[in-house]
């Protein structure tokens, strides 16, 4: 059985709103490589027939389907649907500290309760022969020694579950935002080295602060994989450097004007699909990020979004972008 997947080198995060089947697609312009994840969806939903949150395009492998719940039973079902849907491996979330996660008692609360959080990586991967991974964070709340996080990591390790994705903070439940947990507490990277040198043969992906190709580098040289969030979202060329830069495949690294015609040509086809352009062209409205006139590429395309014509959308907005310098 494989406990990881190769492309676990580079990932990009599931992101609640954000990395939807639209988003997916759109990555595998950048990349080709990288594995990209779902958002989170709610194994009670695919258990009571929702199958449809489990459709994806051929294109966007390899994905891993992330799964939110406690009930081990019931994560099992869903793990299995998810294996016959195709995905290339099952995620549970374990480190989400939002209030909704919350209250149905999974997300980063699962934490605080090492035994069960087992319990249920055990049955996801009595039902399914694909690999079954573990997002969290390294403490929770007040649970955040070293001690615990060894703790609790071990007791995931002990199922046989080989692949841990680490954020390098701790979730504070009470009292800061989804948004404040990604950048209030403190991050501690060196934790997550010593987990790997602690567990050599755990695939360890580090997540949380990571912005460039530089930093991703330097963490791959003590951890097996690193996993980007909203630096993607903030500035989605970074994946253009993955397939080469990280992966080392030898491609060459595509300029932002390919990418923005093959951007078009899915835009396109989003229309015969009978799909807004508002849910792709979303992602690329940072693709010029940094470079003279983006702020006028991105007011154009932001108004448009409601727009049918995609491509012409995008090309418009790209040809106000050059259409008189400016100073940003």
């Amino acid at each position: 059985m494989e406990y990881f997947l190769p492309s676990d080198r580079f990932s990009a995060a599931p992101m609640v709103d954000v990395t939807t089947p639209a988003f997916r697609r759109a990555a595998r312009i950048f990349t080709k490589k990288a594995t990209l994840y779902t958002e989170m969806i709610a194994a009670q939903a695919i258990v009571h027939g929702k199958l449809s949150l489990l459709e994806f395009a051929p294109e966007e492998m390899p994905l891993v389907l992330q799964l939110g719940g406690s009930e081990p039973q019931m994560l099992a079902k869903a793990a299995r649907e998810g294996e016959k849907a195709g995905f290339a491996a099952i995620n549970l979330n374990a480190g989400c500290p939002s209030d909704k996660v919350q209250s149905g008692d999974f997300g980063a609360v699962m934490m605080k309760d090492p035994a069960h959080l087992a319990a249920c990586v055990a049955a996801m991967q009595d039902a399914v022969s694909i690999p079954v991974t573990v997002k969290t964070r390294i403490g929770v709340d007040d649970l955040d020694t070293e001690e615990f996080t060894r703790s609790f990591i071990g007791a995931v390790y002990s199922t046989g579950c080989r692949h841990v994705v680490i954020h390098a903070r701790k979730a504070w439940l009470n009292g800061l935002s989804p948004k404040e947990n990604r950048s209030v507490p403190p991050l501690d990277y060196p934790r997550v080295y010593r987990l790997k040198e602690l567990f050599p043969d755990l695939h360890v992906t580090i997540n949380g602060g990571i912005t460039t190709i530089g930093q991703c580098k330097e963490h791959l040289c003590h951890v097996d994989g690193v996993m980007l969030g909203r630096a993607l979202v903030d500035n989605p060329y970074i994946m253009a450097c993955v397939d080469s830069e990280i992966f080392g495949d030898g491609s060459a690294v595509k300029s932002r004007e390919q990418i923005l015609d093959e951007a078009m040509e899915l835009a396109s086809r989003f229309k015969s699909e009978g799909q807004p352009f508002r849910r792709l062209g979303q992602h690329f409205l940072n693709l010029f990020a940094s470079c003279p006139g983006s702020r006028r590429y991105r007011q154009y395309l932001s108004s448009h979004m409601g727009d049918d014509d995609g491509a012409r959308v995008l090309a418009d907005a790209y040809a106000r972008m050059k259409s008189v310098p400016e100073r940003e």
